[in-house]
C-alpha cells in the first residue's frame, strides 16, 4: 500500500484499536500503552507532534519514539510562536502580538493531546500525535486554531447545547508534482481527468489506485472514510467523512490532507485546495452541523421541520457569518470561488435542500441537519466550525427570528451578499461586535492581520491574468 509496516500483525491489530465505532460517534481509544508495544515491537520508531497553524497545516517535529514517550508525552515541547504568527509562506513579519521581531521570536509549548494519537499508515513507522499550543505558564494561546473552536464549544455549552459536524471537502488532482507544477511557473497544470465524472464508478487506472489507497490509508489511521467521488470539475474529488465530535471532526482533517498530499506525491500527482483553482472552478468544505442535548438531537420538530432552537440557529447564521469571512475565507482567491456557476452560495440565504443556498437544510428525523456551504476548501476547519458555532451561539442567545426559505434559486433572490473580495471582508470583520463580542480582541485582530498580510502580497504581485488582457491592450 504505503511501504509501511502494514503487515506486521502487532501494528495491523493495533492500528484497529484507533478506529471509529459504527457512525462516526465515538472513537476507541489508542493509548500510550499501545504505541509503547508497538515500539517495542519494532513497528514504530517516529512519532509526529504536531499543531495546527493558521491555515490549518500541521507544524511540529519528529521525535524518536523512545524519547517521546519517555519525555515528551507528558511534559510536551517547545517549538517557535511563529508558527502561529506567519503567513502561508511561513515568512517571519511583525504585526502580531503573539510575537515578532520585537519579542524576540520566544518559544512556545505544544502540550501533547494524547486522545489524537495514532498511527499514520502513509509514512513507514510513524506515529502522530496533536499537540494544544500554551504560553510558559500553562495558560492556553487563545489564538491557536484549536483553542478557538475549543472556546466556541465551550460558548454553546452554556446552552446545554454540543455540536456534531461531518467534513464534506474537495481538491483538484493534477498529473505531475508540486516540483514539476513549480518548474512550470505553474503554467499549463494539466488535470488527471478533463471531463464531467460526477457521480462516475467508471475511473480510471490512475484515480481508482490512488483512491483506493487514501481510502486504506485513512482506515488504517482510524479515519475511514464514507465515501470518496469523482466530481464536475476537471481532476476534482470529493471525500465525505463519517459524522461525530465537532472537534474530533477537525483534528482529523489537517492529517487527511496530509494523506493526500504524501500519496498523492507518489503517484506523481499535484492535489491542490484551492477554492477557485481555476476560473469558474470551485473546491469547498462544507460544514454539516447539529445540535445535541443529552442524546438528543435539538434541531428538529416531530413534524419534520426545523424546531425552534433549529430556527434560531440558521437566523445565527445568516445574521453572523457575513462579518467573520475571514476564518472561513481566509485569502484573495477564497472569494474567486462565490459564483453562480461554481455551485457556490453568493448571499446569505437557507432553505430545505436547496444547494444554491449558503445553508441547506437536509435530513430526516435526528438525522437533520445544517449544511453551510460558504467554506471553501482552502478553510482552517478549525476557523470555519468557529465561525458556524459562534453564529448559531448568537442566534440562540439573541433568539433571532428567521424569515422565509428559498425555494427556488437563490442566486436570482436579493439578500445579504456574500462579501466579494477579502478586503470587503476584513473591513466587515474588524468592525463587528458580534466579531469582538464571540472571539474577543486579541483573535480579531490576529486574524485581521493575518487576512491583511494576504491582501498586501496581492497588491504587489502582477499576475498572468492582468499581463494576458493588458499587456498588448494598455
Amino acid at each position: 500500500m504505503t511501504g509501511t509496516a502494514t503487515g506486521n500483525g502487532t501494528m495491523a491489530r493495533l492500528a484497529t484499536a484507533s478506529t471509529p465505532a459504527s457512525g462516526g460517534n465515538s472513537e476507541k481509544a489508542f493509548s500510550l500503552t499501545d504505541l509503547r508495544n508497538l515500539v517495542k515491537a519494532g513497528a514504530i520508531d517516529t512519532v509526529l507532534l504536531a499543531v495546527p497553524d493558521l491555515q490549518g497545516r500541521l507544524k511540529g517535529k519528529p521525535y524518536n519514539a523512545d524519547h517521546f514517550i519517555k519525555r515528551v508525552a507528558h511534559h510536551g515541547a517547545e517549538v517557535c510562536a511563529y508558527v502561529l504568527a506567519t503567513d502561508v509562506n511561513m515568512s517571519p513579519v511583525d504585526g502580531f502580538a503573539l510575537t515578532s521581531w520585537d519579542t524576540g521570536y520566544q518559544d512556545m509549548s505544544v502540550q501533547p493531546a494524547l486522545s489524537t494519537l495514532r498511527v499514520v499508515p502513509w509514512l513507514p513507522r510513524t506515529a502522530i500525535v496533536l499537540g494544544d499550543a500554551v504560553h510558559r505558564d500553562g495558560t492556553p494561546i487563545d489564538i491557536a486554531p484549536r483553542q478557538v473552536l475549543h472556546t466556541q464549544l465551550t460558548r454553546l455549552a452554556r446552552h446545554g447545547l454540543h455540536a456534531k459536524a461531518g467534513i464534506e471537502t474537495e481538491f483538484v488532482l493534477y498529473k505531475g508534482t508540486y516540483a514539476d507544477a513549480e518548474q512550470a511557473g505553474f503554467q499549463g497544470l494539466r488535470p488527471l481527468t478533463t471531463e464531467n465524472l460526477d457521480y462516475a464508478l467508471d475511473h480510471d487506472p490512475v484515480s481508482a489506485r490512488f483512491f483506493r489507497r487514501l481510502q486504506r490509508a485513512l482506515a488504517g489511521a482510524g479515519m475511514p472514510v464514507e465515501a470518496i467521488k469523482t466530481e464536475a470539475g476537471p481532476g476534482q474529488v470529493e471525500v465525505t467523512f463519517p459524522y461525530g465530535s465537532a472537534l474530533t471532526a477537525c483534528d482529523r482533517h489537517p492529517l487527511f490532507k496530509h494523506a493526500v498530499r504524501a500519496l498523492g506525491s507518489r503517484a506523481g500527482l499535484a492535489p491542490s485546495f484551492m477554492a477557485a483553482p481555476d476560473t469558474g472552478q470551485a473546491n469547498g468544505l462544507h460544514l454539516h452541523v447539529s445540535l445535541w442535548s443529552k442524546g438528543i438531537s435539538q434541531l428538529h420538530e416531530p413534524n419534520g421541520g426545523l424546531s425552534q432552537i433549529g430556527r434560531y440557529a440558521v437566523a445565527g447564521l445568516l445574521d453572523g457569518l457575513p462579518d467573520l469571512g475571514p476564518l472561513y475565507a481566509p485569502n484573495v482567491n477564497s472569494y474567486k470561488r462565490f459564483t453562480p456557476s461554481a455551485c457556490a452560495p453568493t448571499t446569505f440565504s437557507w432553505g430545505y435542500d436547496n444547494r444554491t443556498c449558503a445553508v441547506r437544510v437536509v435530513g430526516h428525523g435526528e438525522g437533520l441537519h445544517l449544511e453551510i456551504r460558504v467554506p471553501g476548501a482552502d478553510a482552517n476547519p478549525y476557523l470555519a466550525l468557529a465561525a458556524v458555532l459562534a453564529a448559531i451561539d448568537h442566534g440562540i442567545e439573541q433568539k433571532l427570528s428567521l424569515g422565509p426559505e428559498v425555494t427556488g434559486n437563490a442566486y436570482r433572490v436579493g439578500g445579504t451578499p456574500v462579501p466579494p473580495t477579502l478586503a470587503h471582508a476584513l473591513a466587515a470583520f474588524q468592525n463587528s461586535a458580534f466579531a469582538e463580542a464571540a472571539f474577543g480582541t486579541d483573535a480579531v485582530e490576529h486574524y485581521a492581520r493575518l487576512a491583511q498580510l494576504e491582501l498586501d502580497h496581492d497588491q504587489r504581485v502582477v499576475t498572468d491574468g492582468e499581463r494576458q488582457r493588458w499587456l498588448a491592450r494598455a
